[in-house]
């Protein structure tokens, strides 16, 4: 076994405790059902969807159904906490209702985005690994858990309030970040479609005003959630917070940003437009370009 599939399989057993402490700290005050938090529930099917759609994915060498099993996790997930929790009030539906149509928007996306590559470059060399393999589904798992932990605390809760300045302003935040995220792609896609643009990079549209708009639309849709969320957590449920505060840290830290800009200097490092595009281009919020100040000639 290589260092890499040791790493792998450690990284596993650390990835479950970070899952169960969430589980255990945001199932705190809400219902329950044969003694377990539901909370805790439906954590622990979120980690099983995914081991089981493994099984065929490392068998069969194949990563095209894993986005699309993350965002059938998202629903699965929540539509099984609004079965098992506590009668549902309109936060719960309003909760249920954006998360479904953030994930079949994403999720058909994405399945339609590498069904149309044929692949997806992250997995070339984690496909063969057994150990790597798993650790992606595995994480996956933990996305779904942490992204959804305020929403879920929030179904799962035994403390009804109505509807407030709070979900309002929630939904505000969430449908800003919706229709940034689906415009941000769309003009990607149309992008990425003419042939005439190969081999460039886009800076038109929303990407004239962000390197990644598209990451800054998540974010403000898991804002939104937490916002609409908030009003019901109490105690230890606040920790359920933790999802915007993980979505941020995923996109700008680890596994968003930090990727595709390194991609993108490795493509187009050196040239002049790309170089102006970075120097202009705020690299999250969207913002009007900056101005360049001209060179002074040299003697």
């Amino acid at each position: 076994m290589s260092r890499a599939d040791r790493s792998a399989m450690l990284t596993i057993p650390p990835v479950l405790l970070v899952a169960s402490l969430i589980a255990w700290a945001s199932g705190q005050g809400g219902t329950r059902a044969l003694g377990i938090p539901i909370f805790a529930v439906v954590v622990a099917m979120a980690f099983v969807v995914q081991w089981v759609a493994f099984i065929p994915a490392y068998l069969r060498q194949t990563e095209k159904f894993f986005d699309i099993t993350g965002s059938i996790t998202y629903m699965a997930v929540a539509g099984t906490a609004i079965l098992l929790g506590p009668r549902p009030c309109g936060r719960s539906w309003l909760l249920f209702g954006l998360i479904a149509v953030w994930a079949i928007r994403l999720g058909t996306f994405l399945f339609r985005r590498v069904r149309s590559a044929r692949r997806d470059r992250r997995f070339d060399e984690i496909k063969p690994s057994f150990p790597r393999f798993l650790l992606t589904w595995t994480l996956q798992g933990l996305w779904v858990s942490l992204t959804l932990a305020a929403a879920l605390a929030a179904i799962t809760t035994s403390v009804r309030r109505p509807l407030g300045v709070f979900a309002w302003v929630g939904l505000c935040l969430w449908l800003i970040g919706f229709a940034v995220e689906v415009l941000a792609d769309r003009q990607k896609t149309q992008f990425k479609s003419d042939v005439g643009n190969k081999g460039r990079f886009i800076h038109a549209g929303l990407w004239s005003w962000s390197r990644h708009p598209n990451y800054f639309g998540e974010i403000l849709v898991w804002i939104g959630v937490a916002v609409i969320a908030s009003p019901v957590l109490q105690g230890w449920q606040w920790a359920a917070l933790i999802s915007p505060v993980f979505v941020i840290l995923l996109l700008t830290r680890i596994s968003g940003i930090p990727m595709l800009e390194r991609h993108a200097d490795e493509t187009w490092s050196g040239q002049d437009d790309y170089e102006s595009y970075k120097r202009r281009t705020s690299i999250l919020v969207p913002r009007p370009p900056r101005r360049e100040k001209p060179r002074r000639p040299i003697d």
